[in-house]
């Protein structure tokens, strides 16, 4: 699944693909993709251009001249830049046809991602956005903000990472990184975290990151950027995906186990 790096990633590799070229239709292939009109939908984009492209957690947003297009990748969702005169294939869902005959395809084997169109001043108000939480870097951040989230909280850790109205934009991958980084257990209660943990999950979350998106991403299974950019992230894994292998630390066989469903890496000597 992409997360906050990938999602970056491709997000700046569109910016310099794809602004300012105006848009010619809308070929809606899939209509369960967008849960906004379709109609209108098709309406308010033919014609018009993107002008930047946003991102705020996983969503990235697409600025229009009156609205927003927002897009959520989720489990499989992908983007490809084609030749307008290529057959669109399996899995092409929503097609935008530029002037110049080239398209911007969206692509998803699972059908699981999602576009909404909307008003510009709706974009504060609207559920996607602002359920999210502060994201890693942002001054918000920070130990007591996190220590005022995991309060009474008796489930797990990793868990609590993945909870996007809490710190948007990580997953699977980087909660597993970050809780590497940061000495923690991933089993520990939320409840349990001090604020010295607290503020070691702040650091490693902002540093964990700011080096995926600086190295692209990862490129792990259905992911890549599909714009040419492959991610070179998976490089410096130090637990995820690596069970079984020894820990770069302390030599230790990295372990996998089962948190509420999500496949947790770690390392049982370096986060006792």
């Amino acid at each position: 699944m992409p997360e906050i790096a990938e999602v970056e990633t491709v997000r700046n590799t569109l910016k310099k693909q794809i602004l300012y070229k105006r848009i010619k239709e809308v070929k809606i292939l899939y209509e369960k993709i967008i849960v906004s009109n379709r109609e209108e939908f098709k309406k308010v984009l033919k014609g018009n251009q993107f002008i930047d492209i946003k991102r705020r957690g996983k969503w990235l947003i697409f600025e229009l001249e009156n609205h927003y297009l927002l897009s959520h990748l989720r489990m499989e969702g992908k983007f490809f830049l084609k030749k307008s005169s290529e057959e669109i294939v399996k899995h092409e869902h929503v097609v935008f046809s530029f002037l110049d005959e080239t398209d911007l395809r969206y692509h998803d084997t699972r059908k699981f991602g999602r576009m909404e169109l909307i008003k510009k001043e709706d974009l504060v108000n609207n559920p996607s956005i602002k359920k999210q939480g502060y994201e890693p870097g942002e001054k918000e951040l920070n130990a007591q903000y996190l220590l005022d989230k995991f309060k009474n909280k008796t489930i797990a850790i990793k868990t609590l990472l993945l909870d996007q109205t809490i710190i948007s934009g990580l997953g699977n991958i980087y909660a597993n990184e970050v809780l590497f980084a940061a000495k923690l257990n991933p089993m520990k209660k939320g409840s349990e975290i001090t604020k010295e943990e607290a503020e070691k999950i702040v650091l490693c979350s902002f540093r964990v990151i700011e080096k995926a998106i600086k190295l692209g991403g990862t490129t792990i299974k259905s992911y890549t950027s599909s714009l040419g950019v492959t991610g070179r992230f998976q490089q410096e894994l130090m637990v995820h995906k690596r069970e079984r292998e020894e820990c770069k630390v302390c030599g230790t066989k990295i372990k996998n186990e089962k948190i509420n469903g999500r496949s947790t890496y770690y390392c049982p000597f370096c986060q006792k």
